[in-house]
């Protein structure tokens, strides 16, 4: 049994069984996913420019607050829209209004002349942040070959990343212009991106999802055949979606009429008034994965990095910049790591790794920091680990909690409540994120930055309780058979072997020998 089990594990893990990466997938989803460089831009840029902001326009520090926050408490409004609007006029199209959107409000705040058109401005951003922050994980997911689905599902997070760095690198190169005009381009070069995202996505095929639940399944087929890894997962990806768009196996016509519940109508209710015991855990396990990657302050270490840095003890701004741009580069190189974990690890044992990460540079980052604000004279090692935590917590942050949480989210909910399900943990994800950025600096004055930082680490602990608790496995599980995991709160069992019942399968035998591959 023991040498049975061995030579299975062996076929198993051979590269030369390993299906290729199909090549049309990976494009679709990288030209998907590119639409999340718009927010990464957004938060990165706005570190540096809010600086130069604060000097120019003169506005304290709550304004400043509610400035880089206020897009979050926003982007939920354009999230919510986005639900229901990718479900009426499909996922790719939905991508491009993501882009126009954006395009409008970057053009406005580069031509900003006080504070309210600011605002104003930021209105129109954090709204087409919110239509991209939805639909870039809906559609990766929908798009993705089992096989590399954890790849795929994660390449927003990495675009984010990459967003994140390219505002730092611009708020460097353009921290050498006047105050006027620096910050104004800071803010208006994020169109440029917009506008061609709007327009590049046109060329992406539509979700054979939504096609078959508009009862498109010509088109569908079709797609599927591109996107599948083989002829046959194309075939059982389709009986798939067709069970549960409630479309009869037998029917072969291009086009057929599709039960109204396919289109979302009575969603919410299943949702929030008559769930099942699976739908809830589901459900409470989206919500809980966003509010904890939020809650653990990686905005308030992203959006205020040159001031964290500030309170180790670096003073000049060119120093405080090149920090900044240090993080966003160990942040992209870090996500990148992760892309090729998620398939091989697991979302799990990745996400309990990283939050375990998370409390220890947390917790070294508030003692740094402490040190030197009791300090009277500057430490050079108190400052060097200041550094050292905060890229730390950066690394460990995109290694797991950050793209598992997109990965994870979107691809836990059934067909029938996707769009609206990532939509309702995508608010969540926004208005934490807005809640941390709009207080951070009031925090940091209530209790001290340090102490800021300690609370952020006792808030990572709650979190690892939380993921361990109740989220089990899904990789190597199809979209469909996911929601059977769920349901069994408070416990997750431990794998039977190779085929155990928590998702622990080898990657290469699931796209082998299953028979519901999706």
């Amino acid at each position: 049994m023991a040498l049975e089990e061995a030579v299975s594990m062996k076929q198993d893990f051979d590269p030369q069984n390993k299906p290729k990466r199909n090549k049309f997938a990976l494009a679709c989803a990288i030209l998907a996913s590119m639409t999340s460089i718009l927010l990464g831009y957004d938060i990165g840029v706005m570190s540096g420019a809010a600086l130069y902001i604060q000097r120019d326009l003169r506005v304290s520090d709550v304004k400043i607050e509610i400035l880089n926050g206020i897009i979050n408490l926003y982007s939920p409004v354009g999230s919510f829209i986005a639900g229901r609007t990718s479900d009426w006029i499909g996922r790719r199209y939905t991508i491009a209004l993501a882009g126009v959107i954006f395009f409008v409000g970057a053009i406005l705040m580069g031509f900003s002349p006080n504070y309210a058109f600011l605002m104003f401005g930021r209105f129109f951003a954090g709204v087409g942040v919110g239509f991209a922050f939805l639909i870039a994980p809906v559609y990766t997911s929908e798009i993705s070959p089992t096989s590399s689905r954890g790849l795929l599902t994660s390449l927003p997070e990495i675009f984010l990343n990459g967003g994140i760095l390219i505002g730092y690198i611009s708020n460097y190169g353009f921290s050498k212009m006047s105050l006027r005009l620096g910050w104004r381009l800071m803010l208006g070069v994020g169109a440029v991106p917009a506008m061609f995202l709007a327009a590049v996505v046109l060329v992406m095929p539509e979700s054979p999802r939504w096609l078959v639940a508009q009862g498109r399944l010509g088109e569908a087929k079709k797609i599927l055949y591109k996107i599948s890894d083989s002829e046959e997962e194309a075939r059982l990806r389709l009986a798939d979606i067709k069970e549960t768009a409630g479309i009869p196996q037998d029917c072969d016509d291009d086009v057929v009429l599709v039960n109204k519940q396919s289109h979302g109508q009575g969603v919410w209710k299943e949702l929030f008034l008559h769930p099942t015991r699976p739908v809830l855990h589901i459900f409470i396990a989206s919500l809980g994965i966003h509010f904890f990657a939020q809650a653990t302050g990686i905005d308030a270490v992203v959006l205020y990095s040159p001031r964290i840095f500030h309170s180790a003890g670096i003073k000049s701004d060119n120093y405080l910049l090149l920090a900044t741009v240090a993080v966003g580069f160990v942040k992209t190189v870090s996500i990148l790591v992760a892309t090729f974990l998620l398939d091989r690890a697991g979302r799990r044992v990745l996400l309990l790794c990283s939050v375990s990460g998370l409390i220890f540079s947390l917790v070294t980052l508030g003692v740094s920091l402490t040190v030197v604000e009791h300090s009277r004279s500057t430490l050079t090692w108190a400052i060097g680990l200041s550094i050292a935590a905060v890229l730390a917590y950066v690394a460990t942050f995109s290694i797991g909690s950050g793209p598992i949480t997109w990965v994870y989210s979107s691809e836990i909910f059934p067909l029938r409540l996707r769009a609206q399900g990532v939509a309702i943990g995508a608010i969540v994800n926004r208005v934490t994120s807005g809640v941390i950025a709009m207080t951070f600096l009031s925090l940091c004055k209530a209790i001290s930055t340090g102490g800021a930082f300690f609370l952020f680490a006792a808030i990572a602990v709650a979190a690892w309780i939380f993921h361990y608790t109740m989220l089990p496995e899904t990789r190597g599980k199809t979209l469909e058979e996911i929601e059977g995991s769920f349901g069994h709160f408070w416990r997750n069992p431990k794998p039977k072997g190779l085929h155990g019942t928590n998702g622990d399968i080898p990657l290469t035998s699931s796209v082998k020998t299953s028979t519901n591959v999706d």
